[in-house]
């Protein structure tokens, strides 16, 4: 069977004889190099400045780019730079909250040009991207000539097959980036850190996406070279990362940061506070678990006697709990206000989440005031009366 494959496909004219699943298997191959291309070269390196690339492996990637996918650094650096500026508020260019998840999904590539296209956001967001030769007299004016040279190649190589190699190519990045990262990445999955938008992170295994699978984990660390936090979650880019750096083409220059639990601590000092304020979403996450353990009976008792409160599932009204205060529309303030009314438990639950964000928002305060306020938060929850609220508050204690 397979020496039949293979003698059929030697009709196909290319340079390569393989038989049919080998096709397959290049197709994705050369995707999966274009993936790695964006999410080390665009994203890490130009976005963020997480990692810093030998010029060869910058080249490299750059060419590649131009290649497969015609973008221009400067342009999609800008894009992904405001994306970050202005995350589900007015001017994100790609939001699936603003723009609704079926445009995103499908018709990401749109809201990308449209975007490069602004003037205004390459001069504010695309500074410090490569501006030499190759960049100024042929990846920007000929931006589009790569992709043809890539079709050009693949009939070459792979005969008429190649063709179809090209367009999953084409594809690959309109879908899987603009499309699935941008929109599902924003819409469905599950949160390590409860950073103040609506990043998911889609999988815990970053491999068809080279790792921008872990979204949430990236919004909440952007300047992170390793994408993935827990120790289930793989983020294949980053251990491509590993490998460059261990040849000497790559350094990286952050990572999320750990933190570690002192036991013998009973009294929260300078050094909590700090520990606290640097993994606050993952501190949230945390006290919105306990908070959902708790309250989510106590909704439930609350709809039985209040009627007018079962327009909202339990998980609804969980959200709504979460959400931040400045992003509550006026009927959303009025639906809570009257929610917390009807219970002590969650009027205190709420006050106390309230209070952990006052811990890194008042910018005024001195770390003096702030460590005195967090001892006193401490003591309030432990004489709370609330058992899971004075364990929250010794766990927060002992950060260090």
């Amino acid at each position: 069977m397979e020496t039949f494959l293979i003698q059929g496909t030697r009709l196909l004219g290319g340079l390569v004889h393989m038989p049919l699943w080998a096709y397959a298997v290049a197709a994705l191959v050369l995707t999966h190099i274009t993936i790695a291309s964006v999410t080390i070269f665009l994203h890490r390196n130009q976005a963020h400045r997480a990692v810093e690339l030998h010029p060869i492996m910058s080249h490299f990637f750059r060419f590649w780019l131009w290649m497969t996918t015609g973008m221009v650094t400067q342009e999609w650096v800008s894009v992904h730079r405001k994306h970050h500026a202005f995350c589900e508020r007015k001017g994100d260019p790609h939001s699936p909250q603003i723009y609704g998840i079926e445009k995103v999904l499908w018709q990401g590539v749109e809201l990308y040009k449209v975007e490069a296209n602004n003037p205004e956001t390459i001069k504010r967001f695309g500074h410090a991207t490569p501006d030499d030769w190759f960049e100024r007299n042929v990846y920007k004016p000929y931006s589009k000539t790569g992709i043809v040279f890539m079709c050009m190649i693949d009939l070459l190589v792979f005969g008429p097959l190649g063709l179809s190699i090209w367009a999953v190519q084409m594809i690959w990045i309109p879908l899987f980036a603009a499309g699935i990262v941008n929109g599902i990445g924003h819409y469905w999955g599950y949160r390590n850190y409860e950073v103040n938008d609506t990043s998911t992170n889609i999988s815990p295994w970053g491999i068809l996406i080279g790792g921008e699978e872990l979204h949430n984990n990236h919004h909440a660390f952007p300047a992170s070279a390793k994408l993935s936090a827990k120790w289930y979650e793989l983020d294949i880019g980053w251990l491509y990362i590993c490998l460059l750096e261990w040849v000497g083409l790559a350094k990286v220059k952050k990572v999320i940061p750990e933190y570690a639990l002192d036991f013998s601590k009973t009294v929260p000092d300078h050094s909590s506070l700090e520990a606290i304020t640097l993994h606050r979403y993952a501190v949230l996450i945390e006290y919105g678990k306990m908070m959902w353990k708790l309250g989510r009976s106590e909704i439930k008792k609350v709809q039985r006697t209040h009627t007018e409160l079962t327009n909202r599932s339990g998980r609804q009204w969980w959200k709504l709990l979460r959400k931040d205060k400045s992003s509550l529309s006026v009927i959303e303030r009025d639906e809570l206000q009257q929610l917390l009314q009807t219970s002590v438990l969650l009027h205190t639950l709420y006050e106390f989440y309230e209070g952990l964000q006052d811990l890194w928002g008042r910018s005024e305060s001195s770390s003096e005031d702030l460590t005195m306020q967090l001892q006193a938060w401490c003591v309030r929850a432990q004489s709370s009366g609330i058992v899971a609220l004075a364990d929250f508050s010794r766990y927060l204690t002992r950060f260090a």
